[in-house]
């Protein structure tokens, strides 16, 4: 899988805040090749299941392309582990 820079040279990497405030998603566009590894592998890396209240990570794939991520408040996060991945 890659995930390329948009024209500015950010990585296409959103949030977006619903029901006021208590539904919070992350979406990664754009993804080329196999999007349902990326998948598991941000689910592998950013799934805290050591503490004592495990955050929960949905993750739902949207379209061809598209990636969203619920129950995780931490769109930085997700921008570090791509970044530190090499994208």
């Amino acid at each position: 899988y890659f995930v390329p820079r948009n024209s500015r040279g950010s990585l296409p990497v959103y949030s977006d805040v619903r029901n006021g405030g208590t539904r919070y998603l992350i979406s990664v566009r754009n993804v080329e090749g196999s999007i349902k590894a990326l998948a598991d592998d941000l689910l592998r890396d950013l799934s805290n299941s050591t503490s004592p209240a495990p955050t929960v990570v949905k993750v739902r794939i949207t379209g061809s392309n598209h990636l969203m991520l619920s129950g995780l408040r931490r769109k930085q996060a997700v921008l570090d582990w791509l970044v530190r991945h090499g994208f």
